[in-house]
């Protein structure tokens, strides 16, 4: 070859995309999980509010699992995103804008862009400066739709809310069927898209992001764009998750910017164990079955009996939920493996 030829570009390196594909397969315990929402149709036909009310909380949970989970973006004030998501249903169907998809099409929209703009200060300091911002954030919505009475209805929320029937065909009853099943469709669907993001390089840089932020970079990951993606994806499950409780209950209350509401989804996330999907779908289960059950039994202190739930899982499931599951999962394989044979070592 003669000098003066150009060097050959160098070869580019395939990424052996194999072990996020095997990761991205549905276990058995996965396909038994999700027919659960089946069972309870069928056993428990007279809660379908509440088991409506659950698949919209574990929606939530869900939103805030990515950010917190996977990211390690501490919040207190995810339900910023969550309220604009259900005043944006909620005031297109009061002005006759009621279909169901238009409204959540309408959320996550309102809801990203409110993510993605709010990133840039979240983003710009410390875990206490993130709750601190997060919170301000949340706070000043909450007294905005305090004040916009002629919007938002104040105090007495957002009345006058009129859903049509979901694609035209089944419109939503006082049962609650519909509203049932239309939120669990939705929920699943945005679990799917979630657990595909999780397995995807792009979650295996969001672990290592969590894990050490400053080391990234080195690898040539992009920190902060990372995190702006996936706030911005968080924001819009919550959105999505506003929508759904304001075209379930026809309503909006301004108790939907509350902190209460963002700092019940963080206990939740601890009862279930952070950084799985399935851990923010089953703390939300435990979190409102035990609420519905203690709030029956004992109406004025169950909220002691809630708090004891939470110090024990604390203090005996460092990791929730989830983690317990694991260990026992881990002793299980590791009791049904076969004993070594002893060998005697000669002397």
């Amino acid at each position: 070859m003669s000098p003066d030829a150009p060097a050959a570009a160098p070869a580019l390196r395939r990424v052996d995309l194999g072990p996020f594909a095997r990761d991205a397969h549905w276990r058995p315990a996965e396909f038994v999980f999700w027919l659960l929402p089946v069972l309870g149709w069928f056993a428990f036909p007279e809660n379908l509010p509440l088991l409506t009310q659950i698949a919209i909380t574990a929606l939530f949970a869900l939103s805030l699992d990515l950010i917190l989970g996977y990211a390690g973006i501490v919040s207190l004030g995810h339900a910023a995103f969550f309220g604009l998501g259900a005043y944006a249903a909620g005031l297109l169907a009061r002005h006759g804008f009621g279909d169901p998809l238009l409204g959540l099409a309408a959320a996550v929209m309102l809801a990203a862009a409110a993510g993605f703009i709010s990133s840039i200060l979240v983003l710009r300091g410390s875990d206490l400066t993130r709750l601190m911002v997060t919170l301000g954030v949340s706070q000043m919505l909450y007294e905005a739709a305090n004040k916009l009475t002629d919007i938002t209805g104040g105090v007495d929320g957002l009345q006058g809310v009129e859903v049509k029937p979901l694609l035209g065909l089944f419109a939503f009853d006082m049962v609650g069927r519909t509203s049932y099943v239309y939120c669990v469709v939705v929920l699943f669907l945005f679990f799917w898209i979630a657990r595909h993001i999780v397995h995807s390089p792009f979650g295996l840089e969001l672990r290592g992001v969590r894990q050490n932020a400053p080391r990234m970079p080195a690898l040539g990951v992009p920190v902060n764009r990372r995190l702006i993606v996936v706030y911005t994806i968080g924001a819009a499950y919550a959105g999505v998750a506003g929508a759904l409780l304001t075209q379930t209950t026809q309503f909006v209350s301004i108790d939907v910017f509350s902190f209460p509401r963002s700092a019940e989804l963080l206990l939740i996330l601890v009862l279930g164990g952070t950084g799985s999907l399935y851990g923010a779908l089953l703390g939300t289960l435990v979190f409102m079955v035990a609420h519905y059950l203690l709030a029956d039994i004992n109406p004025q202190y169950w909220q002691f009996w809630l708090g004891l739930l939470l110090v024990l899982v604390v203090l005996f499931a460092r990791e929730g939920i989830m983690g317990g599951l694991r260990r026992l999962g881990a002793a299980a394989s590791a009791a049904r493996l076969p004993a070594p044979n002893s060998t005697r070592v000669p002397r």
